[in-house]
C-alpha cells in the first residue's frame, strides 16, 4: 500500500542512457543520462538501442515523475531557473549493465538528497518542452503560499534553576 498526499500525480517517463568508454584507467565506462522521454517503446529496460565508435544508447527503463502537492514551492524554484532542470538517478547495481534507472524527479530538493547518497549517478538534463506545462498547470493548482512565523522567545528566569522546594537556595 502506498500513502501519498491527495492530489499527488505520476507522470511515466523514459529514459536513455549513454555508456562510452571511461576517460580515466579507475574505470572501464563512462555513464550519463541523455534524454527523457513522454512516451517509451516497448522495450525491455537496458535494451541496446544504438552502438557506434565504441559508444553505447541504452533504454534504461521507465520511472514516474511524481508532483506532490506539498513540494510546489520546489518546482516553482526549478521553472525559474535558466534552464529549469530534470534529474535522472541511476543506481549502481550487479546485473549487468551496471545500473538501474531509480528515480526521476523535477525537485531539486530530492535531487540534491540523491547527490549526498554520493553512490547515485545523478545527472541533470534541461527539462522537456512537453514536460513543462504539466508542472506549470500543477503549481497553478496546488500551491498555497506559506507564511513563516517568527517565534518571539520568552524572557528565561534566571533564578527558575536554582530554587528548590522549600524555600532553600542550592545545596
Amino acid at each position: 500500500m502506498r500513502l501519498e498526499v491527495p492530489g499527488t500525480i505520476r507522470i511515466p517517463v523514459a529514459v536513455l542512457a549513454e555508456r562510452r568508454p571511461a576517460a580515466t584507467r579507475w574505470a572501464d565506462w563512462s555513464w550519463r543520462a541523455v534524454e527523457v522521454l513522454r512516451e517509451a517503446p516497448e522495450l525491455p529496460p537496458w535494451t541496446v538501442l544504438r552502438e557506434e565508435a565504441g559508444r553505447t544508447l541504452f533504454l534504461a527503463g521507465v520511472a514516474e515523475v511524481v508532483l506532490s502537492p506539498t513540494d510546489t514551492p520546489n518546482y516553482r524554484d526549478n521553472l525559474t531557473a535558466d534552464p529549469p532542470l530534470i534529474w535522472v538517478v541511476l543506481r549502481p547495481v550487479e546485473a549487468e549493465p551496471g545500473l538501474a534507472l531509480h528515480a526521476v524527479t523535477v525537485d531539486a530538493g530530492e535531487a540534491q538528497l540523491y547527490a549526498d547518497s554520493g553512490a547515485d549517478l545523478l545527472e541533470s538534463l534541461p527539462l522537456p518542452d512537453w514536460l513543462r506545462p504539466t508542472v506549470d498547470t500543477f503549481i497553478l493548482r496546488h500551491h498555497v503560499e506559506r507564511v513563516r512565523h517568527k517565534r518571539r522567545r520568552e524572557d528565561a528566569d534566571p533564578e527558575a534553576l536554582g530554587k528548590r522546594p522549600g524555600g532553600r537556595r542550592g545545596p
